[in-house]
C-alpha cells in the first residue's frame, strides 16, 4: 500500500508541476514583453528555461534539503531521458530533421559540458566552485547567442498580457514548489520501501517525472502528425538543466553523490556524442537511430535498478 500511495502522489505531483511550470513561464514571458523587454532576451531567458522549470523546482528543493543524490540524479537522469526516450521515441514515429547550428553550436557545447561535469563529479562531489563554473559557462553561452542575435528553439509562444497573468505567475510558482516538495518526499519514501538508494530513484523515477510533460507533448504531437518537435529544443533543455539548474544548486550547497553517477555520466557523454553523430549523418535522426537511443535509455533504467 505504501508503494501505491507514493506512486499516486508522484503522478499527481507531476501533473501539478507541469501545469504550474506552464503558467509560471507563460505569464513571466507576457509580463516581460509588456514592460518592453525584447523578444530576443525573452527567448534566451524565460522561454528557453521553460522546459527546465520542473527540473529546477525539484533539483533546487532537494539540494536545499540535503538530498543531493536526488538533486544531481534528477538532472543527469532527465538529460538521459530527454535524449533516449523523448528524442529517440519521437524519431521512431517519424525521422527528425536537424541543422548545422544545433549540431556545431548547441550540440558540441552540450557534449563538452557533459564531459566537464563528468570530470567535476568523478570525486563524487560537485562543489560550489564547480557549480559557479557551470553557471558562468551558461551565461557565456547566452551572451554569445545575444551577441550573435540568435536564440535557441523553443515551443512556448508569448501572447498579450491579461489582467490575471500576475496571479497565474504566483500560483504557478506555488504549484511548482509545492509539487516539488511532495514529489521529493514521496521519492524518498519510495526508495526506502523498495530498498534502493535515493540516487536510483532520483536518476530514474524523479527524472522521468520532471521530463514527463515534455515527453507527453512530444508523443501526442508526433502521433497527430505534427512533427514540429524540435531537436534543438531538447538539446537546449539539457544545456539549461546541466549548466543552469545543477550549477545553481551546487552554488547554494556542495553536492555529494552516489558512485552510480560515474557510470551514468559516461553513458550520458556517449549518448550526446551518438546523438551528434546521428544528427550529422544526413542532417536528420532516422527511425533506426531513434530505436537505438530508446534502447540505450531503457538499458540504463534496467542497469540502475539492478546495480
Amino acid at each position: 500500500m505504501e508503494i501505491i500511495k507514493d506512486i499516486v502522489i508522484i503522478i499527481v505531483c507531476i501533473l501539478i508541476i507541469a501545469k504550474g511550470a506552464a503558467w509560471l513561464v507563460d505569464s513571466s514571458a507576457k509580463i516581460a514583453r509588456h514592460f518592453g523587454i525584447s523578444d530576443l532576451v525573452i527567448g534566451l531567458t524565460i522561454v528557453a528555461m521553460g522546459t527546465s522549470a520542473p527540473e529546477f523546482g525539484v533539483t533546487i528543493l532537494a539540494a536545499l534539503r540535503g538530498m543531493s543524490d536526488i538533486s544531481v540524479g534528477n538532472i543527469v537522469g532527465s538529460n538521459i531521458f530527454n535524449l533516449g526516450f523523448i528524442l529517440g521515441g519521437t524519431a521512431v514515429i517519424r525521422s527528425l530533421g536537424t541543422n548545422k547550428k544545433v549540431v556545431y553550436r548547441d550540440g558540441i557545447f552540450l557534449f563538452l559540458g557533459t564531459v566537464l561535469l563528468t570530470v567535476f563529479l568523478w570525486d563524487l562531489v560537485l562543489s560550489r566552485i564547480e557549480g559557479t563554473i557551470l553557471f558562468a559557462l551558461l551565461f557565456g553561452y547566452i551572451g554569445y547567442l545575444y551577441w550573435q542575435k540568435e536564440t535557441i528553439e523553443a515551443e512556448i509562444q508569448t501572447g498579450k498580457l491579461l489582467w490575471y497573468d500576475p496571479f497565474l505567475l504566483l500560483i504557478g510558482m506555488g504549484m511548482l514548489m509545492g509539487g516539488s516538495h511532495f514529489m521529493v518526499e514521496s521519492a524518498i519514501n519510495l526508495a526506502r520501501v523498495m530498498g534502493v538508494s535515493e540516487w536510483v530513484i532520483g536518476v530514474t523515477i524523479v527524472a522521468a517525472g520532471t521530463s514527463a510533460p515534455e515527453f507527453a507533448t512530444s508523443l501526442v504531437a508526433a502521433l497527430r502528425g505534427h512533427y514540429g518537435i524540435s531537436v534543438g529544443n531538447l538539446i537546449g533543455s539539457d544545456i539549461f538543466n546541466m549548466f543552469g539548474v545543477l550549477g545553481l544548486a551546487a552554488i547554494m550547497k556542495n553536492l555529494p553523490v552516489d558512485i552510480g553517477v560515474q557510470s551514468n555520466l559516461i553513458l550520458l557523454s556517449l549518448m550526446v556524442l551518438l546523438v551528434l553523430a546521428f544528427m550529422r549523418t544526413g542532417w536528420r535522426i532516422s527511425r533506426w537511430e531513434g530505436i537505438i537511443l530508446v534502447s540505450l535509455g531503457l538499458a540504463r533504467w534496467i542497469y540502475s535498478f539492478c546495480l
